[in-house]
Formats: C-alpha cells, structure tokens, sequence
C-alpha cells in the first residue's frame, strides 16, 4: 500500500510540474530568454572593455616608441588625450612621460593634468596618494615657503 501511494504521488508531482509548464510557458520562455540576453551582453561589454585597453596600450606604447625630439609636439597632443581618456593604468604614465621629457613647461597646465589623473579617474587608495605626493614634489621646486 506505501509504494501504491508513493507511485500516485510520483504521477500527482509530475502532473503539476507539467500543468505549471504549460500554464506559464510564455513566463518561463522570456524569463529563460532575459537571462540569456544579459549573459551575452555582459561577455560583449567584458570584450569591448579589453578590447578599448588593448587599444590604448598599443596607442600609448606606439606614441612612446616613435618619440623623438621633431615629433615633440605631436606627442604631447596624443599623450593629454590619452590622460582625457581617464585610464587608471595610462593616464598616469602619459603624465610622467610628458613631466621627465619636459614635454609641456607650464606648470599650470601639468597641474590641471594632475587633478584630472587625481579627481576622475577611480584609483587605489595608494596609487592615488603617489600621484598627489608626485605633483606635491613637482611643485616644490617652485613654491615658496613663505607663500605657504
């Protein structure tokens, strides 16, 4: 008589999961197809994101192998827009490349270049106090202390 009731309650569980099926075919269709479309958008974004900082590597690592002294100007254009960029690895290194090879000598737009690497870019806690101790060590040179 058990395996006569668990047999029956085998085919009443069966049941309802078909009848739940079919009532909600259309729920459980879109449902499946939402989920499929944000797994496929997410890999997507994942790709362009690698794909756009592939690029701007290979941006930055042409610009600083093509350097010379008669294309001066052409990379320092390149290396401030690769700073507007606003990447967390490449920003930063255009700045120290324009500062050690004296690319820009106002002081006030290398400052300028300094707040958008500091403010708008989401950095590390510590890489971005290393990058506030480098400016405040780029303008000592010129501040006075009794300015101060």
């Amino acid at each position: 008589m058990d395996e006569e009731i668990a047999i029956i309650d085998k085919n009443t569980r069966n049941e309802r999961i078909k009848n739940f099926i079919t009532k909600n075919k259309k729920s459980l269709i879109s449902f499946v197809i939402v989920i499929i479309i944000f797994l496929v958008s997410f890999f997507v974004y994942d790709e362009y994101k690698d794909r756009k900082k592939i690029e701007i590597s290979n941006q930055y690592n042409s610009l600083i192998i093509e350097y010379s002294e008669e294309n001066k100007e052409l990379t320092k254009n390149e290396l401030v827009k690769l700073i507007i960029k606003k990447d967390p690895t490449y920003s930063p290194l255009s700045l120290y490349f324009i500062i050690d090879n004296k690319l820009i000598s106002n002081k006030e737009e290398i400052n300028l270049l300094f707040d958008v690497i500091i403010e708008k870019i989401s950095l590390e806690k510590e890489i971005r106090n290393l990058i506030i101790y480098k400016k405040a060590l780029y303008n000592a040179d010129t501040t006075n202390e009794n300015e101060l």
